[in-house]
């Protein structure tokens, strides 16, 4: 489809961004008659056949002529800077998150998780963080999701072991994982020796022969299950659902009750859309900022943002991760992701995170360039041009040393502060956004919890060496971005009503992970995805659906 037929007709729902929210909620609605447009920043994986798949695009030979922005576009990257503007010293760095048809789940490592009903209740945890910024509940609970988590599963095909400390049954609709390889069987035996619980972890994958586990980069083998295989593929091809790639939305125009177009940029060309309803699903950075540079005479501080709440919020995950070397060496070139624990989930003295099998690390010369990046920001500039001279020579040394690890993560919730935030871009009237800016601060309480984790891991751990790899307090490894627009019952304390429907304008949506209250400690695609299918039951009109009995 191109521009002039886009605009030419009102769409029943336009829907900005395709990852597990916005591809989720189309596919359900176009299986049901409506008609879709999708909108998608970066390039379709789906018709486009000069994507970079099967590794990632900083080490792809054929597209090194290509400029930076370009060759991380075909790869399914986010090619900007985000300008981080906490502390004393401003800097930018590119974010690892997806742009491109399937969002950040084009890139993600398949581990679909469901929250744990007490996350929908964090007041419970955090009784002392109870008041503006952290809501004792969220405004469903886990049985309201409970149904839709059946279906995202289904959806997604996703298999695997169930978690014992939930009472989980293995998900085995589809298909049974692969048996665990030598060297995660004898981490998972060791563990369980302690006393802890581990299970294989549940992953939206096919396990064709060969699988990779391509976290990080665009598959190539047609075994992920991402949402543009999963919803908008079919969508588009057997729903009618048409998808402009390559098309920005640079601004949103409405009066003070409803979304009334998307002014959008594609292919040097200005051009406009309207839907019945809009759908925000750009991902917790890009949604707030698209909404607080659309400002007017009717909305002087952004769209939707009467409470001033729009961008606040900010909450990521924070992750290490511990290089474990095993008796048995690990299978190379296989599907890493394997097994977690979630003993460590809540605690007698609080709340921890969950701890995962995390796959295969980027190779070393990316490593290699990462620490540069690092030590520049973190130490000093001469420093990481020092590294830089013997950089060389630590590539294949750091690709030794990790082809003999076993990585495990480790994922702590964050929890909401008002000026932990997506900041207004300063962008001229009309012209396509350059960055995103966020102030980011971790705090004391969460650098209590980060320690708490590392003391406990290196307890656990004691039967094998492993290396720590501090990832935690950086704000480049911006994990699970969320809670931008949060949803609540009170437009005083919250952007979205139960529904994600913005207070304040009667057909505008968001529904990627902005809406989170609070964070969890554990993969949010799939309660991302749940809550899709939820609200198209409301826009579709159809009851709440329910536990099969």
């Amino acid at each position: 489809m191109n521009e002039t037929a886009a605009s030419s007709r009102e769409w029943d729902a336009v829907i900005v961004g395709t990852g597990p929210g916005g591809a989720t909620l189309g596919h359900a609605l176009a299986a049901a008659g409506w008609s879709v447009l999708f909108c998608e920043m970066g390039k379709s994986s789906l018709t486009d056949l000069k994507t970079l798949r099967g590794g990632y695009p900083e080490m792809s030979a054929v597209a090194s002529t290509l400029p930076v922005s370009e060759r991380l576009l075909s790869g399914g990257r986010y090619p900007r800077v985000i300008n981080d503007l906490s502390g004393d010293r401003a800097k930018q760095f590119v974010p690892f998150i997806g742009a491109g048809t399937g969002g950040s789940s084009a890139l993600y490592g398949m581990v679909l998780e469901r929250f744990f009903p007490a996350d929908f209740e964090p007041g419970g945890q955090y009784p002392e963080a109870i008041g503006a910024s952290l809501p004792g509940r969220w405004p469903i609970g886990y049985a309201d999701l409970l149904p839709y988590y059946e279906v995202a599963e289904r959806l997604y095909r996703v298999r695997g072991g169930g978690d014992p400390l939930r009472g989980e049954a293995p998900r085995e609709r589809v298909g049974v994982s692969p048996p665990m390889s030598a060297a995660a069987r004898e981490l998972a035996d060791g563990l369980a020796r302690q006393g802890l619980h581990p299970y294989q972890l549940p992953l939206a994958c096919e396990f064709v022969p060969g699988c990779r586990g391509c976290q990080g980069f665009l598959c190539g083998a047609n075994c992920k299950n991402d949402s543009a295989r999963v919803c908008l593929e079919p969508a588009v091809v057997r729903h009618g659902a048409h998808l402009l790639d390559e098309c920005e939305v640079v601004r949103v125009e409405a009066d003070r009750e409803r979304v009334t177009g998307l002014v959008c940029s594609r292919g040097g060309r200005e051009f406009r859309v309207a839907g019945r309803v809009v759908v925000l699903a750009a991902g917790a950075l890009s949604t707030p900022s698209l909404l607080l540079r659309s400002q007017s005479a009717a909305w002087p501080n952004g769209v939707g943002n009467g409470s001033g709440l729009v961008g606040k919020n900010l909450m990521r995950h924070f992750i290490d991760l511990y290089a474990v070397f095993p008796r048995a060496r690990p299978a190379p070139g296989g599907n890493a992701k394997e097994f977690g624990f979630n003993d460590l989930y809540q605690t007698d003295t609080g709340k921890l995170g969950t701890v995962q099998s995390f796959g295969e690390l980027p190779p070393g010369a990316m490593i290699a360039d990462d620490l540069q990046r690092d030590l520049r920001h973190a130490v000093h500039p001469f420093v990481a041009a020092a590294f830089g001279v013997v950089k060389p020579v630590v590539r294949p040394v750091l690709d030794r040393i990790f082809s003999r690890a076993t990585i495990l993560a480790t994922m702590i919730e964050d929890l909401p502060y008002p000026d932990n935030c997506v900041l207004p871009p300063s962008v001229a009237s009309g012209a396509a956004p350059v960055t995103v800016s966020i102030r980011y601060t971790v705090r004391k309480p969460e650098a209590r919890r980060i320690a708490a984790m590392r003391s406990r891991m290196k307890a656990l751990l004691a039967p094998w060496r492993y290396l720590l790899i501090k990832q935690a307090e950086n704000n480049e490894r911006i994990a699970h971005a969320c809670g931008t627009c949060r949803f609540g019952d009170d437009p005083r304390s919250s952007v979205l009503d139960a529904n994600n429907r913005c207070h304040e304008l009667r057909n505008l949506y968001i529904v990627d992970a902005s809406f989170f209250p609070s964070s969890a400690g554990t993969n949010p695609a799939l309660t991302i995805a749940a809550n899709a299918l939820r609200v198209a039951d409301h826009l579709l009109g159809r009851p709440a659906a329910k536990v099969a009995a």
